[in-house]
């Protein structure tokens, strides 16, 4: 496949890119890949096995031998479904660290490229997909929203899980990782130079991914792009 045809969708913790890009995935008729996800099951394995976070070569050495996969939303770590163990505050607060070191990106960047590579197109969703994984996208959509939209957000889900958390917990937090993933020297978050902004703060989840389907039907006008089938 093309890389041309993949819709990357990039920005901050908590934007929303997760439920964004699964229901614009639905839309389209084209299976989804959230690269975050990837990067917490990484993270629970450095934890699991008492890696220091800060320990590049132990973390990157984890990363290129755990089997991650990915079916239907769960994630799966070495045939054991993760799915609520990688969305703990203990991961939440480790994954940025993590996901900074080079080998861990590389590793992980080099599973994303091939799941793109064995199917006709996809929607990607991160912090480097538009900028590292995939710049030859015809689509490029950079989600964002303010940090009191984001903390709102990720307190309702803490809620769901039995965790209380107040919002000023979560301001801190969220502003610790922007910083952190901004900041990183490989593969910082960025919005690419030709992506299109999309601001998600007080509008709802049905209107952004209208607006994100337009764009990448708008870029794609000839409709070989959603063709699922190969």
């Amino acid at each position: 496949m093309s890389a041309e045809a993949i819709l990357a969708i990039d920005g901050p913790a908590g934007a929303g890119k997760s439920t964004v890009s699964k229901q614009v995935a639905d839309e389209l008729g084209l299976e989804m890949l959230d690269t975050g996800a990837m990067y917490r099951a990484v993270t629970l394995a450095v934890l699991q096995a008492h890696v220091p976070l800060d320990a590049p070569a132990a973390c990157s050495e984890i990363a290129s031998r755990v089997a991650i996969e990915l079916r239907d939303g769960t994630t799966w770590l070495d045939g054991i479904d993760v799915s609520v163990d990688i969305r703990t505050p203990e991961v939440t607060r480790a994954v940025s660290v993590v996901a900074a070191h080079a080998g861990v990106r590389s590793a992980l960047v080099a599973h994303q490229r091939h799941w793109a590579a064995t199917r006709a197109a996809g929607v990607v969703e991160g912090r480097d997909i538009g900028s590292v994984v995939f710049p030859e996208s015809r689509c490029k959509i950079f989600l964002s929203a303010s940090a009191a939209e984001r903390a709102r957000r990720r307190q309702i889900d803490e809620a769901n899980a039995g965790r209380t958390v107040t919002i000023d917990e979560l301001v801190a937090d969220i502003e610790r990782r922007d910083q952190l993933d901004s900041n990183r020297a490989v593969s910082p978050l960025v919005q690419a130079e030709d992506a299109q902004a999309v601001d998600t703060t007080g509008r709802t989840i049905d209107a952004v991914v209208d607006e994100i389907v337009q764009r990448y039907r708008a870029a794609n006008p000839s409709g070989e792009a959603v063709d699922v089938s190969a």
